[in-house]
């Protein structure tokens, strides 16, 4: 984004504006309540078929489970094109964020309702929110650095930080709850974690200064840049923006099968009992608490990993966003064969599971998954806030993850496909064929790298 006048947020904590802390937490609750309720979700759909619970859930089927999940993670990202469009062309950003935790806690509060037709007003109510939200609090990290700030990539690992504390917390918090009290005790909890966000948002918006302000306004100094056409780098870096969705699509449909059919694998066909007790869960782990590993794993791993690339790029090697997305494709595919050997090791008698595949697997393969993830989704954020026009700001982040959306449904669907190629088969093939993606990423970097014009080392300075 080519801003034309300095930030007014000069006041810094650890180094970074005090406004990345107040979006750091907004993030993080809003994750707490969407990844609190998504832990949850594919289990209580599917409740009296996979848990033998007929009092509870939908009893829909692993396949109608699936696809349902991935339509609906669809939606909700695929909203982010709209609620970025009406933030850049009428509201301003940070009205939208407002609107979207508004919208939030409406939908999870109904949630907690024990009713068909509130659990389906709720999820649309839902899926409005995350579409006015998600993309201009993430373009609003990106507006509280100068051009060429090299601090912004670090911003966003902080950032990432955040949504995945909430996730953590969400998943695991939000799945003990619905396992201990009943599935809308979790709902309700997660609506819960979505007014404090918003609490927050509204006292810290003092330290946001004008990032996310409406540039159509009449006392904005970029007021003219809405009705100026693109010239040829722009074009040309929307262009290399659009082609790298295709990498986010491609990376989502694999990783979202932690949602879906991993989840109803850990379910079913893992072994989630240990040989001694813990507080609060006792010697068998609840499904729905092993959402929280990936998100555990990135508060661990996430400064290290950002600090790997700093020192790579140091070392004058190559470090561009698109070759670090793709290495974070190829990463995360190898997960996928922890899968394949955990799917091995489990043994059936018709529809009975008879033997159950060890948990380490899956941990080794959340592990590779979110080595794969901080690789690739805040290098993403980041490389969309540098590359975008200040008029399309919140519309092209908004269209990334619209391509996030579109690589959930893709998780779906590929994911129904267990059920009749089987689990071995399906976790097998994803892993093939994310490796060979990635490394045809890497096949076509140079070409790639020439449309974004220089925009991720030149430092431009501000008039």
């Amino acid at each position: 984004m080519n801003l034309k006048t300095k930030q007014p947020n000069e006041k810094e904590l650890f180094g970074h504006p005090v406004g990345l802390y107040v979006l750091f937490f907004v993030e993080m609750w809003e994750r707490f309540s969407y990844y609190g309720m998504r832990a949850i979700l594919t289990l209580y759909l599917a409740a009296p078929v996979i848990l033998g619970n007929p009092q509870s859930g939908f009893g829909w089927s692993n396949a109608e489970t699936l696809s349902f999940y991935g339509t609906y993670t669809m939606f909700v990202y695929l909203t982010s094109i709209p609620g970025g469009w009406i933030a850049d062309k009428f509201i301003g950003q940070k009205k939208a964020v407002m609107l979207g935790g508004l919208l939030l806690c409406i939908g999870h509060s109904v949630l907690a309702i024990n009713s068909e037709l509130a659990f389906f007003i709720g999820l649309i109510f839902i899926v409005i929110g995350v579409g006015f939200l998600k993309p201009n609090i993430s373009t609003m990290v990106g507006g509280l650095y100068k051009q060429g700030d090299d601090r912004r990539d670090k911003g966003f690992y902080v950032f990432y930080i955040g949504i995945n504390l909430g996730a953590f917390l969400g998943a695991s918090i939000v799945g003990l709850v619905a396992a201990k009290y009943g599935w809308h005790y979790g709902f309700g909890l997660a609506g819960i974690g979505m007014a404090l966000g918003q609490v927050i948002y509204f006292y810290g918006l003092k330290y946001l200064g004008n990032t996310g302000d409406f540039i159509g306004k009449a006392d904005s100094p970029n007021k003219e840049l809405l009705n100026k056409p693109l010239n040829k780098v722009e074009k040309d870096r929307m262009l290399v923006m659009f082609l790298s969705f295709l990498i986010i699509i491609v990376f989502w449909g694999a990783f979202e099968q932690a949602g879906g059919l991993m989840n109803l694998y850990t379910e079913q066909k893992t072994n989630r009992v240990l040989s001694f007790s813990l507080p609060l869960i006792g010697n068998e782990i609840p499904a729905a608490v092993f959402q929280s590993i990936n998100a555990f794993f990135i508060i661990v791993l996430g400064t290290a990993v950002e600090a790997f690339w700093h020192n790579w790029k140091n070392k004058g090697k190559e470090s561009s966003a698109l070759f670090k997305m793709a290495i974070g494709v190829i990463i995360m595919a190898f997960g996928f064969f922890f899968m394949s050997k955990a799917a091995s090791e489990v043994i059936m008698n018709g529809d009975e599971v008879v033997e159950k595949s060890a948990m380490i697997w899956l941990i080794l393969a959340y592990l590779f998954h979110t080595v794969g993830e901080l690789c690739a989704s805040p290098v993403a954020l980041s490389f969309i806030t540098k590359l975008a026009p200040i008029k399309y700001a919140s519309f092209m982040m908004g269209a990334y993850f619209a391509a996030t959306g579109l690589g959930n449904k893709v998780a779906g669907l590929v994911g129904g496909l267990s059920e009749n190629a089987g689990d071995f088969e399906v976790f097998t093939g994803i892993g093939i064929t994310c490796t060979i993606f990635g490394l045809l990423i890497i096949a076509i970097l140079k070409p790639l790298k020439r449309l974004t014009h220089g925009a991720e080392d030149k430092v431009i300075k501000l008039d």
